[in-house]
């Protein structure tokens, strides 16, 4: 299997994810957060960080998610929610990070719109994980997650609505929810950047 994420390949995702009409959701009843899709060069293959979550935090108990959290007062922006929220979590410097695009909004159950930010940072990195918020790291090849094989949904009825949820395997672990609807719409955009760059 032929390794990519060379800089041409960063290029690219960036270049998809400017020239997208990209969706924000206002609802003033919602509060904001944001989270950063973590992208990085492990052996010439791209992966994404992922982080599970303690039993001690407030929302989302044992999940796997991505870096991030609610926007602050402080926060200047979303963009800053994210930076400052994966270094509190996980120990990456907000000068480390290149933010390259900004995916779709989302709507939690939780009543959050989570604004994902796609960031690329040099691997290996001196993580420093919060014991509060953080039980492990997770490295997933994006090979991985583009196996149709680690892809599951299924429609439920959620508040007499229904609702398809997206799942994904990665080994003993399961990635659902909003992380799963983040990551979908990731994957989704960069699969003709795999399929010419890997070549199937």
């Amino acid at each position: 299997m032929k390794k990519y994420c060379a800089k041409n390949f960063i290029d690219e995702v960036k270049y998809l994810l400017s020239s997208r009409e990209r969706k924000s959701i206002e609802d003033p009843s919602f509060s904001h957060a944001a989270v950063l899709v973590p992208l990085f060069n492990k052996e010439g293959n791209c992966h994404l960080l992922f982080t599970k979550r303690t039993d001690r935090v407030k929302y989302h108990k044992g999940e796997i998610s991505f870096p991030g959290g609610v926007f602050d007062k402080e926060d200047s922006e979303l963009e800053r929610t994210a930076l400052r929220e994966t270094f509190e979590e996980i120990g990456l410097k907000e000068k480390d990070i290149q933010i390259i695009g900004v995916l779709d909004d989302i709507v939690t159950v939780t009543e959050f719109i989570v604004t994902p930010f796609v960031g690329f940072f040099s691997y290996p990195y001196p993580f420093r994980t919060s014991p509060i918020e953080i039980a492990e790291l997770i490295e997933v090849p994006l090979s991985a997650l583009l196996d149709e094989k680690c892809f599951a949904e299924k429609e439920i009825t959620r508040i007499d609505r229904r609702e398809i949820v997206y799942a994904y395997q990665y080994g003993n672990h399961i990635i659902w929810g909003a992380t799963a609807r983040i990551l979908k719409q990731f994957l989704d955009l960069i699969s003709p950047l795999h399929i010419s760059q890997m070549g199937i």
